[in-house]
């Protein structure tokens, strides 16, 4: 199992982006659930969303909430991230994942390998 992150880039203050993350393999027919990780400069790797596999059960960070939406198309074994209203404390690597519900780092069992988003004016 591959997961492919895209759709990091540079943007300002207030700007939106939409992350990707495309797998291959047999991850959505096992039914994992998908989530967001970010990686700031000098900080550890903390959680910013995820979505259950039937997309009815869904938890975001306080720092994203209102402002990031987590969605996923399990036709297409693609899960987003919808971020709006950016701030330069978004500043990071964002890392996709595919673990059990409910996710936590210390139950994914795959890594994307990271997309850097960086807000600055």
């Amino acid at each position: 199992v591959q997961l492919q992150a895209s759709g990091g880039g540079l943007v300002q203050p207030g700007d939106s982006l939409r992350l990707s993350c495309a797998a291959s393999g047999q991850t959505f027919s096992r039914g994992y659930a998908t989530g967001w990780f970010r990686q700031a400069p000098g900080k550890e790797r903390e959680f910013v969303a995820a979505l259950s596999w039937s997309g009815g059960s869904s938890r975001y960070a306080d720092s994203v909430e209102g402002r990031f939406t987590i969605s996923r198309d399990n036709a297409k074994n693609t899960w987003y991230l919808q971020m709006n209203s950016l701030k330069p404390e978004d500043t990071a690597v964002y890392y996709c994942a595919a673990a059990p519900w409910p996710v936590v780092a210390a139950r994914v069992r795959y890594w994307g390998q990271g997309t850097l988003v960086t807000v600055s004016s």
